[in-house]
């Protein structure tokens, strides 16, 4: 009974022995490698398994670049795999420039790799140039007229300038920009629409490729569509804002019109107001000089007769030329005034 038992601790420690040592020792992958005449150290393959690196990531992209003919070693991957780049797409990025014949180093391809660039993508556009639609450009000629234009950029990756070159977004930036310029210079819309091939060869030799990551192959439009009369409604707008201006200032003017006119009003019933009051004064001037006086009763029976005979005049003068046609009758007087005797 107890031997059974032993030999079966036996075996289960056996077993888990052999795990950790297939897990520590990849003894398929070394045997992988050295039939496809990689040249690799099984203890090499423990330092990866010591370092966190699964040899797996390191091995198989070996064996590709090796079956290649691409002169890498196992320190080259390894690095680049710590450093946290993907090691697969990098060799085949290299092997990709390599049957296209486009010289490419693994260092260059790393630094792509690890600058956050797709390297695989950059060498087969490279190959095959990709082709970027812009947005309708809204664009507006010398007449007035807006033209909306949708330009075809095919470009290809410039692998020298992708570390720090600028993306598709500039392009497609830098492009719109010309177009706007091109079409803006234009004295009118017509002849843009007669010849929109102005357009790409204004557009190409501003050299709008540098400082990119790609170089401009060609530039083609593909739609040119008739937009609004930008200038007439400017004009317009621009008519709206004057009259509205106006407005404004004849409102102010009659504003301060009416206000003039309240202050005059103001003023005209203080002035009477005043008449009022000097006149209700003039009776008791009168009777103070009475009792002083100063004034004779017959000076002041005069003085009436005098105002009542000029009123007469008057009254005799303006009924003379109404009779005569020369004139309207007078407004009545405001009360009649009796001569003394």
């Amino acid at each position: 009974m107890w031997e059974l038992l032993y030999i079966v601790f036996v075996l289960f420690l056996f077993i888990i022995g052999l795990s950790v040592f297939l897990h520590f020792v990849p003894v398929g992958l070394w045997i992988s490698a050295l039939a496809a005449g990689v040249n690799i150290n099984i203890f090499t393959l423990i330092g990866m398994r010591l370092r966190r690196v699964p040899p797996s990531k390191i091995v198989l992209p070996l064996i590709k670049a090796n079956k290649a003919g691409l002169p890498l070693a196992v320190n080259q991957l390894e690095a680049h795999y710590l450093a946290g780049g993907n090691v697969d797409r990098v060799v085949d990025a290299l092997i990709a420039a390599q049957r296209a014949q486009i010289p490419l180093a693994f260092e260059r391809a790393a630094a792509i790799d690890l600058a956050g660039r797709d390297v695989l993508e950059a060498v087969q556009m490279s190959v095959n140039p990709k082709v970027i639609e812009t947005p309708f450009v809204s664009a507006v000629a010398k007449n007035g007229i807006e033209l909306k234009v949708k330009a075809r950029v095919t470009v290809r990756t410039n692998i020298d300038r992708l570390v720090g070159g600028a993306g598709e977004a500039t392009v497609i930036a830098r492009v719109g920009e010309g177009i706007v310029t091109s079409v803006g210079s234009s004295e009118d819309h017509k002849n843009v629409l007669e010849n929109p091939d102005h357009i790409s060869k204004t557009v190409l030799t501003k050299g709008l490729d540098a400082g990119t990551a790609f170089e401009i192959l060609s530039i083609d439009i593909a739609d040119v569509d008739v937009g609004r009369n930008i200038g007439a409604e400017l004009l317009t707008d621009q008519a709206e804002a004057e009259k509205r201006i106006a407005q404004a200032k004849a409102e102010e003017r009659r504003a301060m019109a009416v206000a003039r006119e309240q202050e005059m009003k103001a003023l005209t019933q203080e002035m009477q107001a005043r008449v009022v009051e000097a006149n209700a004064e003039v009776p008791k001037a009168l009777a103070q000089a009475l009792r002083d006086g100063n004034l004779g009763v017959m000076d002041y029976y005069g003085m009436r007769n005098i105002i009542a005979d000029t009123d007469m005049r008057e009254g005799l003068a303006q009924a003379a030329l109404v009779t005569d046609g020369r004139t309207q009758p007078p407004a009545p007087a405001a009360g009649p005034a009796k001569k003394e005797q």
